[in-house]
């Protein structure tokens, strides 16, 4: 994975070029609206990279710009480069190992996810799985929390987790995923390639997201709240996984 720079790109040219130079662009801002010349460029390069565009206000632009001189287009370019899947299934084979992936359902903290890439890289996972929409990206605060993993984790950004799940379970694959109403965890066979499915911080894992999981793992839970914060509960689950491989 090749490190690049995070930024806001602001400014007409400035986003085309970002987009013809190959950046990976998380997310494009435009003003609602505009259907101009230059901004049709931009929305036709956007969509061959499969960029997610978000339309907004000129006040929402205003505020995000940082030049004062945006021109009613901001671009948020990526602090990392994404993976491929094969990477994570390379790394596996590399290792001698079955794949372990974590995958998480719109994860929209980017404290959780850096602290869940390092998780994954201590548990040795051999990738984690984001989606491309509603969820937070590969930002520096993302990078930052994750102490360095991302420079050994495969991050891969897909545009459907439920048809990834599909496409997994063709590889060899099976999948858990946390929820208060499963089984409790210690009564799982989670060995073998194995993907674990972590849920956003207030809604969980989506329904149609669960559907696809062969089981449901329960975390037990002592205290008197009803549920961990998402990037500790992927560290609970995940080092089960790790003790039943190691067992």
């Amino acid at each position: 994975m090749q490190r690049v720079n995070e930024s806001k790109i602001e400014g007409r040219n400035a986003v085309t070029e970002a987009f013809r130079s190959g950046k990976t662009i998380d997310r494009l801002f435009i003003l609602d609206g505009c259907q101009d010349g230059p901004i049709l460029t931009i929305k036709r390069e956007a969509r061959k990279q499969d960029t997610v565009i978000k339309y907004v206000d000129r006040e929402r632009l205003d505020q995000m710009s940082e030049t004062g001189k945006h021109q009613g287009v901001i671009a948020i370019a990526a602090a990392y480069e994404y993976a491929e899947m094969d990477d994570i299934f390379n790394l596996a084979g590399e290792k001698g190992e079955d794949p372990f992936v974590i995958l998480l359902d719109n994860i929209e903290d980017p404290h959780n996810l850096g602290a869940i890439i390092r998780t994954a890289n201590l548990a040795g996972a051999h990738g984690v799985i984001i989606p491309k929409n509603r969820a937070v990206g590969l930002t520096s605060t993302v990078a930052r929390t994750s102490a360095g993993a991302l420079n050994y984790t495969p991050v891969v950004k897909v545009t459907n987790l439920s048809q990834t799940i599909e496409d997994l379970k063709k590889r060899g694959m099976w999948f858990v995923c946390a929820d208060m109403d499963g089984e409790t965890m210690y009564k799982l066979n989670l060995k073998g390639p194995i993907g674990l499915v972590i849920g956003n911080e207030g809604e969980g894992v989506g329904r149609l997201v669960k559907e696809k999981c062969d089981f449901v793992a329960s975390i037990p839970m002592k205290g008197d709240i009803d549920s961990l914060n998402a990037s500790v509960a992927c560290g609970v689950l995940a080092y089960e996984i790790v003790r039943q491989r190691l067992s």
